[in-house]
């Protein structure tokens, strides 16, 4: 057996959370060790979406990473999101009104995890602080005095005074030390596939989110990708899924099939790649994502929006967190769940207050007449659009969006017009 190695900070999972905790820890002159199970490249089942929120945080860890990642060929640029309500009305939401399309610094992009995940992979290894493992599982965490003894499949031990999970969605570390349980109101079922052929994109690529009367309060999605290819996929809350009896699979075919809006898109498309499934721990609920010692980052946190299913920037952003606040905990000497504590308080003050707002509207899409009846009320208004359009950079319009009288405003207004 190895001789057990001692770390101040051990990362289980090389994703874009782990990845991100990674990269700030080096920038900052912090060394750590961080093992994935997998070689990159690896895929990973996702809707390939990557928010303004992934460039923002890019920047942040490293100016010069940032500038590579905008040099890369996998991406495509994504300028605005295409919604498709029930009653077929099509409301084209600009990312912002001041853009310029086809450059390469678009708002937001879409690109295959494969690709954007080996990226981070391939920053790690150039990171001279890391200890990046590759292959190399984490078999078993036990706690241990002064922090954690991490024990790897092969034989390999560390000891380590703060432990960062970014597991993912399924982390045995997650539930077995922090109890976040899957709870079927706080968790989506998707499929995800890829085709070749896609017709009937918007001119500057918006990715779509069609909310469709078989699967509200779910959506099925189209994101373009480079060389013709696009992401497709379905996804609906869990407990929604096990009340109605719905089979996402047999869905997914009949819509490409027959559905009105999307028959002729797909007509001569080819699908290119199996349909597979992935659970979603959505971040509608408030759970402690910390103890002492460690701290739950990403989809391990259950930190994907429950509105539009983003993981990979939450992941980020709490990879970039989680290693300030273990820098700072160095420092200190002070690894206590007071301590640790702060982390959760500074996730639930940037992220958690987004995504609360998110649950609220997921509430309010899954009501198809609702959705129809908003959609009535945005569409051909170039004023309604503006507003929706700053929705995404603006918290605070977003907490009136959830509000009866935004809407009742609106209305009045549009009279008036």
């Amino acid at each position: 057996m190895a001789a057990e190695q001692s770390v101040d900070i051990f990362i289980a999972g090389a994703g874009p959370a782990g990845a991100a905790a990674a990269l700030k820890l080096n920038a900052m002159g912090v060394s750590c060790v961080i093992a994935d199970k997998a070689t990159f490249p690896r895929d990973k089942i996702c809707g390939d979406a990557l928010s303004g929120k992934v460039m923002i945080n890019l920047g942040r860890i490293d100016p010069s990473m940032l500038e590579r990642f905008y040099s890369t060929l996998w991406k495509t640029g994504v300028w605005g999101i295409r919604f498709v309500a029930p009653n077929a009305k099509v409301i084209d939401v600009p990312f912002s009104q001041t853009w310029e399309a086809g450059t390469d610094r678009a708002p937001g992009f879409v690109a295959r995890r494969i690709d954007f995940d080996n990226f981070l992979a391939e920053e790690l290894r150039l990171a001279s602080l890391v200890d990046f493992r590759e292959a190399c599982t984490v078999d078993e965490v036990l706690r241990v005095s002064g922090g954690f003894e991490i024990r790897c499949v092969g034989g390999e031990t560390f000891r380590t005074k703060i432990y960062l999970d970014a597991c993912g969605a399924q982390s045995v570390f997650a539930r077995k030390f922090a109890g976040l349980h899957k709870r079927d109101a706080h968790h989506a079922g998707a499929l995800r596939t890829y085709y070749k052929g896609v017709t009937g994109f918007h001119e500057h690529q918006f990715i779509e989110l069609q909310f469709l009367d078989p699967i509200i309060p779910g959506y099925f999605w189209v994101f373009p990708l480079p060389d013709g290819y696009a992401n497709v996929g379905i996804g609906m809350r869990t407990d929604y899924i096990k009340k109605k009896g719905v089979n996402l699979n047999k869905v997914l075919d009949q819509l490409v099939a027959e559905h009105p809006s999307l028959k002729e898109r797909f007509r001569n498309a080819e699908r290119v790649d199996r349909v597979v499934g992935f659970g979603l721990p959505l971040g509608s609920k408030p759970r402690a994502i910390s103890g002492d010692h460690y701290m739950l980052l990403g989809d391990a946190g259950h930190l994907i929006d429950p509105l539009t299913g983003e993981g990979i920037g939450n992941g980020i952003y709490s990879g970039l967190f989680a290693a300030e606040h273990a820098v700072d905990c160095l420092e200190t000497n002070d690894f206590s769940v007071g301590k640790m504590r702060q982390y959760d308080a500074r996730i639930r003050r940037v992220i958690g207050k987004e995504m609360h707002l998110s649950y609220r509207l997921q509430q309010m899409m899954s009501r198809a007449w609702l959705v129809n009846f908003l959609a009535n009320i945005i569409s051909g208004n170039k004023h309604f659009m503006e507003v929706i359009s700053k929705m995404y950079t603006d918290l605070e319009l977003r907490r009136r969006l959830v509000t009866p009288g935004f809407w009742l405003k609106l209305i009045v207004l549009k009279k008036l017009k």
